[in-house]
């Protein structure tokens, strides 16, 4: 049964806003007492947290699809709809967040450190927010947006100060259970450890981690073995420490050849170049291991390497080498950087930025882009007239309709906005003049206006109709 888990993928769904209300007032002898429509809630976030205690992805192995919960549409008497509980999932300390293409993220180190996977869906307006002088009692309201929905990948790299590398069976559970208190699984036969191990190790005034890497083989970069999948978790570490068996059974085997292929391994990995190594030569318990150690070493310490003598078995070595670790390990911390106080990056937007473009495609149709066209369509109720026009509206304020008229575009050309697999797409009659202003007061009730005499109200609109007519004329003189 699978206990431990380092790479899951998954589907994070921000909760949905809730739909604003369109909604009049009403009491006694007040029919009509103006819109009174509430917005709708927000949506939930889906939020990556991390948290110390969790030491595995395994929760998300077993259970990938996760979804925020939705906001709650508005109510008449100007109520608000309430927001969506956000959705916080705990990760171990070392997960990096991926999107589908490998591209990183977020690197998630440090115990409180957030990321939000999945935003939530911004509650729509209810008609008492739409309402203005010249919109006075709006016969709509605006829908509430749909929560991100994003597939991503998570991976462990677990964070340790010291890293424990070398072939199945060199005794690498057997050294980290008897330097910390770990009780790793220790057995007789290759590939006994199958998941990383981690223990804490106090050497003086110095507390470190270290990590039992699982065996590695030749060609673990390339995928064999179990390397690939925890070659990761070395990452890391300040300091690796090639764990080599002075006693191994196996007559192809010796420990500087084993030494030589998993150096030739982490540099295939790559990113491990600056990293101090350390030779452990393990296993000088037994009469042939202390013979042998004794005719490699003067060879390893002619490369540079730091080499001890231990037995993880009779305890031999193991005070030397914890408080060698201790150094190294306080040497490296002392070597990085102060941390730099949070900044913030502001990046203006360009003065010619006018937040959208108009592109014209091969099929001939223009396609529309931009953060404000495209939140605007998903808020339209495209089954009520006045929320059209409103749209309408708005994008001719945005300055939509002139872009379209420098691209080139004419009356029944087809105009898609959005992303070609979920597009709003009409065909295209330019007005010149503001929806609302074109169809006559929209969105304003006579009703809740001072009664005007019929031929003030018959030349108002004979008015209105002659300087449509006239814009019109000058703008398409054709």
């Amino acid at each position: 049964m699978t206990t431990f888990v380092d790479r899951v993928e998954l589907h994070a769904a921000a909760g949905n806003g809730g739909h604003g209300c369109a909604s009049v007032h009403r009491e006694k002898f007040k029919p009509l007492g103006g819109p009174d429509g509430g917005n709708g809630g927000r949506g939930g976030d889906v939020t990556l947290v991390v948290d110390q205690d969790v030491t595995t992805l395994l929760d998300y192995h077993h259970s990938p699809h996760r979804k925020a919960t939705n906001g709650q549409p508005g109510a008449g008497d100007n109520r608000s709809g309430k927001d969506g509980q956000d959705l916080i999932l705990p990760v171990p300390d070392g997960t990096v967040v991926l999107d589908k293409d490998g591209n990183v993220l977020a690197d998630l180190v440090g115990q409180g450190t957030t990321f939000v996977a999945g935003q939530g869906g911004r509650g729509g307006l209810g008609n008492a927010a739409l309402a203005s002088a010249r919109r006075k009692a709006p016969g709509f309201a605006l829908l509430g947006e749909p929560g991100e929905s994003r597939d991503i990948v998570l991976e462990l790299k677990t964070v340790a100060d010291v890293a424990l590398v070398g072939y199945p069976s060199a005794g690498k559970s057997s050294l980290i259970s008897v330097l910390s208190a770990a009780k790793p699984k220790i057995a007789d036969y290759p590939f006994t450890t199958l998941v990383p191990n981690l223990g804490v190790v106090t050497a003086g005034g110095t507390v470190y981690t270290i990590a039992d890497v699982p065996g590695l083989i030749p060609g673990a970069s390339q995928g064999k073995g179990l390397g690939l999948e925890f070659l990761r978790h070395v990452e890391r570490c300040s300091v690796l420490v090639h764990v080599l068996d002075t006693a191994t059974l196996e007559s192809d085997r010796d420990p500087v050849s084993d030494l030589d292929i998993i150096e030739e391994e982490l540099k295939q990995y790559g990113g491990l170049e600056d990293r101090p190594r350390i030779v452990v030569l393990n296993k000088i318990d037994i009469p042939d291991g202390q013979d042998l150690a004794d005719m490699i070493r003067p060879e390893l310490e002619a490369r540079g390497y730091r080499v001890f003598e231990v037995s993880a078995v009779a305890h031999i070595g193991l005070k030397e080498l914890s408080f060698a670790l201790a150094g190294v390990i306080a040497e490296a911390r002392a070597a990085k950087p102060a941390e730099e106080a949070t900044r913030i990056v502001i990046r203006p937007k360009a003065v010619d930025d006018a937040g959208f473009t108009v592109t014209l495609e091969e099929d001939g149709i223009y396609r529309v882009r931009g953060e404000k066209p495209e939140r605007w369509v998903r808020q339209t109720d495209f089954n009520n007239d006045e929320a059209v026009g409103y749209l309408a509206d708005r994008l001719n304020r945005l300055g939509v309709e002139d872009e379209l008229m420098k691209a080139g575009a004419r009356a029944g050309d087809g105009v898609a906005i959005g992303a070609e697999d979920n597009a709003v797409v009409f065909d295209w009659e330019p007005t010149m003049a503001a929806g609302a202003e074109m169809l006559g007061r929209r969105g304003e009730d006579h009703r809740l206006e001072a009664p005007r005499p019929a031929a003030q109200r018959r030349r108002d609109r004979e008015a209105e109709r002659d300087e449509v007519q006239r814009e019109f004329d000058e703008f398409n003189p054709f």
